[in-house]
């Protein structure tokens, strides 16, 4: 039953989103497709808070306020539904894992998941993390030592990729890590460009890239379904997050995952739980190197409450600067930059109608650029995250993670790997960006630096402590 909130209005009590026309059939795909970053935002800045675009054969609908963000995604959760058609162009990748399941199979799967990730599992990962750190730093030596450039957005996508794999399947995958990353790469590469094309050939034409899509894919499905075949059969003992996925039992009714649903899950966490966190370290180490005064209030805090060695979980609390650098980071460039919601009924935002079945666009990248709620927002300033500036601020006005039931699971554990892997690095070395290296944003499934962050490696003595 409807609540009289979700009831729609009568079509003559709304008021229409204003908007752009866009070209005939195509809409603003053309210029969406050029520099959608530029093109969301200055549409937000033309049109306010709720606008209405023509996206191909379909009208979406922007919303950049946080009480509509706050409406979407927390107060009617059941009435916005993930099911847009780009979406569903991700399934061949994740299947119906928490990313893109719906309704009763997501709840049901977000109860099982759910403790994995409670905070003393949490706790327990530090160490994974900050000993794959370490083993990065240690060959970061000879790099520095050349004068050579790295870019530093492969760099992270290799650590947090391998951090991940230890997490999911613990140390015995290592032989196989880098076959199975140029798979991923591959899978990952070709939905990033299904997603955004504005017409996509069906995956079953004979092209070159759906042909390497499918041998990526296939690559991937022989990793995962064997590791769960071997985990079946044998998980005591291991320590793994896969092995207690294996060993999880649904309380209501005493029955395992089949394996067609631990492959869709594991393949949503093996994805999601490192470009999204790599995306997000490499656009704060771009950041920093263009603020000197922000990196040497954040060394000082390192050196205050580390003194040079290895940070551990309960060091976290205190590296509160470290947390606002990596929170300001994330409101500049958020890795999910855009999210998709389709309404079940008509809806009133805003005062606007908001048709059944039309897609409502939710983007971070958008709203953490509201001058209302951000002064100066193309600013770097980490101090907005105090604790004082955030309780002045709307909830929802910063939502990196998304929010409302679909809160991102791993939420914790990727701010305690950010925060470890931050400490780390900018203990060990400082980072400097290679003049006339092009730094330009990529918008598609996340916002990645389209060619890299090329950056030099100057090393702080001393090393880490014992």
């Amino acid at each position: 039953m409807m609540t009289d909130s979700m009831k729609p209005v009568r079509p003559h009590a709304y008021k229409i989103p204003p908007g752009p026309c866009g070209y005939p059939i195509l809409g603003i795909l053309p210029r969406v497709w050029q520099h959608p970053l530029r093109y969301f935002t200055d549409a937000a800045r033309r049109y306010g808070e709720v606008i209405s675009l023509p996206l191909g054969f379909r009208r979406v609908y922007l919303l950049n306020h946080p009480d509509h963000i706050k409406r979407v995604l927390q107060d009617q959760p059941d009435h916005y539904r993930k099911s847009v058609p780009r979406v569903a162009r991700l399934k061949p990748l994740f299947g119906a894992g928490l990313t893109t399941s719906e309704g009763p199979l997501w709840r049901r799967q977000r109860r099982l998941l759910q403790p994995a990730f409670q905070h003393q599992r949490l706790v327990s990962l530090a160490q994974v993390i900050t000993e794959a750190t370490a083993t990065m730093l240690e060959r970061w030596q000879m790099v520095a030592a050349r004068g050579q450039p790295l870019d530093v957005a492969a760099a992270m996508l290799g650590l947090t990729r391998e951090i991940i794999s230890k997490i999911l399947f613990g140390d015995d995958v290592d032989h196989e890590l880098q076959a199975v990353g140029q798979a991923l790469t591959t899978a990952f590469e070709h939905l990033n460009h299904r997603v955004w094309a504005v017409m996509a050939l069906p995956a079953c034409f004979p092209t070159s890239r759906n042909r390497h899509f499918r041998q990526a894919m296939r690559r991937l499905d022989t990793f995962v379904y064997r590791l769960i075949d071997e985990r079946c059969q044998t998980h005591q003992g291991r320590d793994d997050l896969l092995s207690r996925l294996v060993a999880t039992r649904d309380e209501e009714t005493g029955e395992r995952m089949p394996a067609t649903q631990l492959r869709d899950e594991v393949m949503t966490l093996f994805v999601a739980g490192h470009t999204t966190i790599s995306a997000a370290l490499a656009w704060t180490f771009y950041l920093l190197a263009q603020h000197p005064e922000v990196e040497g209030t954040l060394t000082a805090e390192l050196a205050t409450v580390l003194d040079g060695r290895l940070p551990t979980a309960r060091d976290l609390p205190s590296l509160a600067y470290t947390r606002m650098v990596i929170e300001e980071g994330m409101r500049l460039y958020p890795p999910t930059w855009v999210t998709a919601r389709m309404p079940l009924e008509d809806d009133e935002i805003g005062g606007y109608r908001i048709p059944a079945q039309s897609v409502v666009l939710l983007s971070p990248y958008v709203l953490h650029r509201h001058p209302t709620f951000w002064e100066h927002p193309e600013r770097f300033e980490p101090e907005r995250f105090s604790p004082e500036q955030s309780a002045r601020r709307p909830r929802f006005a910063y939502f990196p993670f998304g929010g409302g039931p679909r809160l991102c699971i791993g939420q914790s554990l990727a701010m305690m790997e950010m925060l470890l892997i931050l400490a780390m690095v900018t203990q060990a070395y400082q980072l400097r960006l290679v003049p006339g290296h092009p730094v330009e944003p990529q918008a598609r499934i996340t916002l990645r630096p389209r060619h890299g962050i090329l950056m030099t490696l100057h090393e702080r003595p001393p090393r880490f402590k014992p």
